[in-house]
C-alpha cells in the first residue's frame, strides 16, 4: 500500500513527542512492507527517518505561508520565490523563532488553513496536490493532527486516496488563543471533519474529548493505545543513594515545569530528602526560556542549584541513558494530554510515573499500574505524592517492574502500525 503521511516539522528545538512518534510509526508501517513517504508541513522534519521512508520537500513552508497571510501581492509570488523561502537555511533559521510555537499572532492564518483551497495559503494546495497526484499516488493519506484538516477535501476529490487523521493535542494551540478564536477554529475543524473517512487517538479521553469539540460519530473515531519504538530501553536500577526525580518534556509552565520545581523544593525541606536530585531534559522554544531562568534562579536562591541537572540532548539514545539516571517521573502538565509519550518511555525504562488527575494520566495508571496518579495538581500534593513512594523502595521497584512488562506488551510501536494498517484496508 501507498501511504502518504503528512506531518509538521518542528526543527527539534525541543522534545515533541508527536514529532518522535509519527516517524516511528512510520519506519514501523515500512517494515510492514508499505510504501511510506513524509511529507513534512511548515518546518524541516527534524527528526531522521530510515532509508525505506521516501521524504518530500518541505510544503507549506513558514515562512512563505505567513508572507502569503499578511502581504496579499505575495500571493501570486513566481515559484523561484517560494522556492528560495523554502530553502533549508531559512527554514530552520525560522525554527528557532519563538513565535513559531504559541498561536499568538497567527489566529487569522489558522483559520485561512483550514479554509483550504479557499484560504489565503491555496497556491500551497496546489503545489502539494501537484506533487502528491505526480510524485506518489497515494492508496491512502494520513494527517497527523485535525489542525490539518483544511486539505482533506482535496486529498479525497483529487486523489481518490483514502483520508486518515490522527487526533493528538490540538487544544494545546487551540486552546491558547482568545475565547472567540477557539470557537471559530473549533467549528470550522468540525466542519471539515467531514471530509475524513476516519480518525484514530491515543486515548479514551481524548477521544471523548474530540468526539465532542468535532461533532464527530462514535463510529468514526478509533482508540488505539499511543506506541514507542521499545529497542534499546534498559531498566534503570531506581537509584536511592540519592534518589532523582526526572522531567522529559518541552520545559515550559504549559507542561507543568514549575508545579515539579514547587514540589522539587518542597521535598528538599525534609531532612529524608536532603540529597535528593532534579534531573530537567526536553528542550525549549524561545518563549519558554524567560520562565526557565526564572525557576533555576528559584531554585538557586534556595541554595540548591547544584542539586539541578538539565540535559540538552534529547535524542533516542540520549533519552534512554537519562531515563535510566531517574528514581521517578513527572511531567505535571495542568491541561493533561492525549497520550504523554514520555509516560510510556518512562516505564519502558521501568521508572514510575507521578501524574495529576487529568487528561490521559489517570487512564494510562490504570492500565500500567506504573504509577500514582494526584490531585490537586499542586506543588505541595505532588511533592507528597512522590514522597510516598521514595519512603517505600519496594513498592517503588514493584510499580517500575509491572509497568514496564504492560509497556513492553501493549505499547510497542509495531503494534501500533499493525492497527493502523489495519485501518488503511478499511478506507481505500
Amino acid at each position: 500500500m501507498k501511504i502518504a503521511y503528512i506531518t509538521p516539522g518542528h526543527g527539534l528545538q525541543f522534545y515533541c513527542q508527536n514529532c518522535f512518534r509519527d516517524t516511528a510509526l512510520l519506519q514501523s508501517l515500512a517494515s510492514l512492507g508499505h510504501e511510506v513517504t513524509k511529507v513534512p508541513m511548515y518546518l524541516l522534519s527534524g527528526v531522521e527517518t530510515n532509508a525505506h521512508i521516501v521524504a518530500t520537500p518541505v510544503f507549506y513552508g513558514a515562512v512563505n505561508i505567513y508572507l502569503k497571510e499578511k502581504l496579499p501581492f505575495y500571493r501570486s509570488a513566481p515559484e523561484w520565490m517560494e522556492r528560495l523561502l523554502d530553502s533549508p537555511a531559512l527554514l530552520h533559521l525560522a525554527a528557532k523563532k519563538s513565535g513559531s510555537t504559541r498561536p499568538a499572532g497567527l489566529e487569522e492564518m489558522t483559520l485561512s488553513m483550514l479554509e483550504g483551497e479557499k484560504g489565503r495559503q491555496a497556491s500551497e494546495l496546489e503545489h502539494l496536490i501537484q506533487h502528491l497526484r505526480n510524485e506518489v499516488a497515494p492508496d491512502v493519506v494520513h494527517l497527523s493532527n485535525a489542525l490539518l484538516l483544511g486539505l482533506a477535501h482535496r486529498l479525497k476529490a483529487d486523489l481518490g486516496a483514502g483520508v486518515v487523521c490522527s487526533l493528538q493535542d490540538e487544544n494545546e494551540w487551540v486552546d491558547l488563543m482568545g475565547k472567540d478564536y477557539q470557537s471559530k477554529v473549533w467549528n470550522l475543524m468540525a466542519d471539515k471533519a467531514v471530509d475524513v473517512d476516519f480518525f484514530v487517538t491515543a486515548s479514551q479521553y481524548y477521544a471523548d474529548k474530540a468526539q465532542k469539540k468535532l461533532k464527530l460519530p462514535v463510529d468514526r473515531i478509533k482508540v488505539l493505545h499511543g506506541g514507542i519504538d521499545l529497542e534499546g530501553y534498559e531498566k534503570s536500577a531506581l537509584p536511592f543513594d540519592p534518589p532523582v526525580i526526572g522531567y522529559l518534556c518541552r520545559m515550559s509552565e504549559y507542561f507543568g515545569l514549575g508545579i515539579l520545581v514547587d514540589a522539587f523544593l518542597e521535598l528538599k525541606k525534609d531532612d529524608r530528602f536532603r540529597d535528593l536530585k532534579l534531573h530537567l531534559n526536553g528542550g525549549y522554544s524561545g518563549d519558554d526560556k524567560p520562565f526557565l531562568n526564572g525557576q533555576m534562579k528559584k531554585i538557586a536562591e534556595h541554595g540548591f542549584k547544584d542539586d539541578v541537572t538539565l540535559f540538552d540532548d534529547f535524542c533516542k539514545s540520549s533519552r534512554i541513558a537519562f531515563l535510566k539516571s531517574l528514581t521517578l517521573l513527572s511531567v505535571p502538565g495542568p491541561a493533561g494530554e492525549a497520550f504523554g509519550a514520555y509516560q510510556v518511555e518512562a516505564l519502558a525504562a521501568g521508572v514510575p510515573v507521578v501524574q495529576p488527575n487529568v487528561g490521559c494520566y489517570p487512564e494510562f495508571v490504570e492500565k500500567t499500574q506504573g504509577g500514582l496518579i494526584y490531585e490537586p495538581n499542586t506543588g505541595e500534593k505532588l511533592a507528597s505524592a512522590m514522597a510516598s513512594l521514595l519512603c517505600d523502595p519496594d513498592k517503588l521497584r514493584k510499580m517500575g517492574d509491572h509497568g514496564r512488562k504492560v509497556v513492553l506488551e501493549n505499547f510497542s510501536m509495531d503494534h501500533m502500525a499493525k492497527n493502523i494498517a489495519g485501518i488503511y484496508n478499511d478506507v481505500t
